[in-house]
């Protein structure tokens, strides 16, 4: 197994009476500031080590974040995906972060735009590695696991802490398990994916992810279902900050056309079709992904 280093700086920051966020940062303390957050499931810890490895190159502050209801967050139930911005917010002025990029995972996507539209002076840029598409509302799109997510999200909205709790005590019940757990998930996946996770720097990460980001609670993924199944609380057409997105044409979680249909909506955007790879495809593009967000940075002075 390939060791993985533990961040360079880890804890909380409060962000409400009672409530805080978890965060993990990486690379360089003075770079300029990229937020990854991560997708449904996961925590903090998930950024690949070569996205780890490029920020130490290139003077970059990589900061993973904890969305409620994971790792080392509190819980909490925001009212829709925006109100995650201001959280994110309160965050980016407790580290001292003032203009930022933001990468979103899955469905880190929908909370990377929201905090787009809410900080339009303060997020630079953002990248999309396939992003969760709305399915309410003027810019909703069919089609995937979101369809069952709009199916079991009322009762998810009823009885999503108890679900969580219980997920927490699976994922500890199954510690021991992890890695064989892992790999039968690789053997069911399509070939992108089974590709990405027999790679031994990538199982670890998602293990290190598993077993120390995400290991006190595990509540988020179901409400991230919850709120994708809702009105995300502002039009994906208002968002202006540059956009790059990336793909798998096999994806079969997020289908590839929700990819297509939101780069579409969005102003200012370009789309990375991933050709043969599937939902998990975006994390093996890390340098190329933070790379991209650099140009912009340094395109707008």
């Amino acid at each position: 197994m390939v060791d993985i280093a533990r961040p360079q700086l880890e804890g909380t920051v409060a962000v409400g009476e009672g409530r805080r966020l978890g965060f993990a940062e990486f690379g360089s303390a003075q770079g300029r500031a990229v937020f990854w957050l991560h997708g449904t499931p996961g925590a903090r810890r998930q950024i690949p080590m070569e996205a780890r490895a490029f920020a130490e190159r290139e003077n970059i502050r990589l900061i993973g974040i904890d969305r409620p209801g994971v790792g080392s967050s509190t819980a909490h139930r925001y009212g829709s995906v925006l109100d995650f911005a201001a959280d994110m917010e309160t965050v980016a002025d407790t580290l001292g972060v003032d203009k930022m990029a933001i990468v979103g995972l899955s469905g880190g996507g929908p909370y990377s735009l929201a905090c787009a539209y809410a900080m339009p002076d303060r997020v630079v840029a953002l990248g999309i590695l396939g992003g969760v598409a709305p399915s309410q509302g003027p810019d909703a799109i069919k089609g995937g696991t979101v369809d069952l997510g709009v199916l079991v999200a009322p009762l998810l909205a009823v009885g999503g802490a108890p679900v969580g709790a219980l997920a927490s005590s699976v994922i500890r019940l199954a510690r021991p398990f992890a890695s064989p757990i892992i790999d039968l998930y690789g053997l069911a996946s399509p070939a992108g994916d089974r590709r990405l996770l027999a790679r031994p720097e990538f199982k670890a990460m998602f293990l290190d992810d598993l077993l120390n980001g995400g290991r006190k609670q595990m509540g988020a993924p179901f409400a991230d279902i919850v709120l994708f199944a809702q009105d995300w609380g502002f039009r994906v057409g208002d968002v202006k900050t540059p956009v790059r997105w990336w793909h798998g044409d096999c994806d079969h979680i997020i289908p590839y056309r929700h990819g297509e249909h939101m780069v579409s909506l969005l102003p200012d955007a370009r789309f990375y079709p991933m050709p043969g790879e599937s939902h998990l495809g975006g994390l093996g593009k890390a340098e190329e992904i933070l790379t991209g967000i650099q140009e912009i940075w340094d395109a707008a002075g």
